[in-house]
């Protein structure tokens, strides 16, 4: 009997060690998963200046072949483009980075077409925003919606924009282009016929001398923020409440200014130590603005969350952000009594508080007792 009953007992430990496993096994399951969207989302914070290595398709490679719907829903595959060249770009309105160069794609378009380049983007979200965003950046080419379970798989754990160049067979005919400087100096390159450069590799593709085409290092696209010593751009922006707010009113504080967005994580975790910093520094000469994305509504559902009390602004789309020269969330810049920026731009929540204690006089030990 004794027997019997040390059976079950093990039986039944070892029935819960399996259900425990199993349940385990379905949670590191789900994170995988929502580690791979928050990837393919397209994020300005993943690779945005093309220096990430990664899994590239080989030159020559055939690229995936797949199906996905165009803005007004219909199939589109990749052989329907069987004759064409093929600028594949991996795309999101939501990136700044897509946005920044939206424009010089849309130019480049005539000149590609002349080649014989089709140019396609694999985009996220709804066709009517996309729509929207396409014709008032002059966008005229074939859109293609993407979600997780259809995303090609070259793409599938990139950021954007990325690029391939496909000739006529669907293989690929230039090293992958990562990042909007590569980006577009692909498709300069595709609208020229010149594509030598990108035979060599992207190192070739950074000291490419063709006539319009920088290398990287001579980008206009500023990726990094503006650096100290730099005047901080002016703007004048309305607040939650209609006011408007400009830079110029704060001349003789000092300034922090925080880039923030109503969907970005990060964002809310900084948020208390906003509401602190501003509850004890305020009144010593430290004003703090935060600007945000999105519509008033998404900032102001988050400024009540949080219990904001300073100026918050809304930029149209990454207009401002692009002014200081980056497009990732959360972001600071601290801004002297004469507008100019006094530290390089601090990134992410810790270096955000220890910028916030140099605009306070604390020492770097002291920073985070200080504002937290």
């Amino acid at each position: 009997m004794t027997v019997v009953l040390l059976l079950l007992i093990l039986l039944s430990v070892w029935m819960c060690f399996y259900a425990l496993v199993k349940q385990q096994g379905r949670i590191l399951l789900r994170l995988d998963q929502i580690e791979g969207r928050t990837k393919v989302a397209g994020s300005a914070l993943e690779h945005p200046s093309g220096e990430t290595e990664s899994d590239e398709l080989p030159l020559n490679a055939h690229f995936p072949a797949f199906r996905l719907p165009d803005l007004k829903g219909r199939t589109i595959a990749l052989e329907d483009f069987c004759g064409k060249r093929v600028l594949l770009v991996h795309w999101n309105f939501e990136c700044g980075y897509c946005q920044f160069i939206a424009r010089d794609l849309a130019d480049l378009d005539s000149g590609l077409e002349k080649r014989n380049v089709q140019l396609v983007l694999l985009t996220y979200g709804d066709s009517e925003p996309n729509q929207r965003q396409a014709e008032e950046h002059g966008l005229k080419c074939p859109m293609l919606l993407i979600n997780n379970e259809k995303s090609p798989s070259p793409f599938s754990n990139q950021g954007t924009p990325v690029a391939y160049l496909l000739d006529e067979q669907g293989r690929v005919a230039a090293p992958y282009a990562s990042g909007a400087d590569q980006v577009i100096a692909l498709a300069r390159h595709a609208a020229t016929g010149e594509i030598g450069a990108f035979q060599a590799g992207k190192r070739q593709l950074q000291r490419s001398k063709l006539p319009g085409v920088r290398p990287l290092s001579e980008s206009r696209i500023e990726r990094n923020g503006l650096k100290v010593g730099t005047p901080a751009p002016a703007f004048r922006l309305p607040d939650l409440q209609g006011r408007m707010i400009s830079l110029e009113e704060y001349r003789g504080r000092r300034v922090l200014l925080v880039f923030s967005d109503p969907q970005c994580g990060p964002c809310d975790e900084l948020a208390p130590h906003l509401v602190r910093l501003h509850e004890k520094h305020s009144n010593n000469g430290l004003a703090l603005i935060l600007v945000g994305r999105g519509n008033s509504e998404e900032n102001r559902r988050k400024a009540h969350q949080h219990g904001f009390q300073f100026p918050i602004v809304v930029q149209e789309k990454w207009k401002l952000s692009k002014e200081y020269g980056i497009f990732a969330t959360p972001v600071a810049f601290l801004i002297r009594e004469d507008g100019v920026i006094a530290r390089d731009v601090a990134v992410g929540k810790n270096a955000i508080l220890a910028l916030a204690g140099d605009g306070v006089g604390a020492s770097e030990e002291e920073s985070y007792e200080r504002i937290s």
